[in-house]
């Protein structure tokens, strides 16, 4: 499965969507795309992950290595249009507990 990843910015914040599956395979080029976007103070990135059908622990990863770079850099981690399925996931992690994680758009 291949997995696509679209990038627009406004003034303020990067926007992500990603389409496919994340894992083991398609893992590092996502995470070849949206850790560079972390570096600088301040940034906010929101992924939309509505068009993902399925993430395992090797996603998980790369979402937590984004969130702590961001969080070091005074930034923001905003993942948002998360299936049912995805919210699951990361109730089971405890990730929910510390991500801005939305089933809808966030707004």
């Amino acid at each position: 499965m291949k997995i696509m990843i679209e990038e627009h910015q406004n003034d303020k914040e990067m926007f992500v969507s990603v389409t496919g599956e994340i894992d083991a395979y398609t893992a590092p080029k996502l995470r070849e795309e949206l850790l560079p976007l972390s570096e600088g103070q301040g940034k906010t990135i929101t992924v939309n992950l509505k068009d993902v059908s399925y993430m395992d622990s090797t996603g998980l990863g790369v979402f937590v290595g984004l969130f702590k770079q961001l969080n070091k850099n005074e930034g923001e981690l905003r993942l948002v249009e998360l299936s049912d399925r995805l919210v699951r996931l990361f109730e089971l992690t405890g990730l929910d507990k510390i991500m801005n994680i939305s089933e809808d758009g966030g707004r």
